[in-house]
């Protein structure tokens, strides 16, 4: 009977500190790191690119 009481007094522990943590990145907005370094790349493709000169001028 003791090592069940042992086992639900862990995992109330783990399950209490797992949203301890999760409270403590979404407070300091950790997740939206990674949005911001995936969408880095982008930023140049919408850059025109400079009109060559072997193509014909338009009438």
């Amino acid at each position: 009977m003791n090592v069940i009481v042992l086992q639900v007094f862990v995992s109330l522990m783990l399950v209490v500190g797992s949203v301890l943590l999760y409270a403590f990145s979404v407070r300091h907005r950790d997740y939206e790191h990674s949005d911001r370094l995936s969408l880095i790349p982008l930023e140049d493709d919408t850059a025109r690119p400079a009109p060559s000169s072997e193509s014909k001028p338009q009438p």
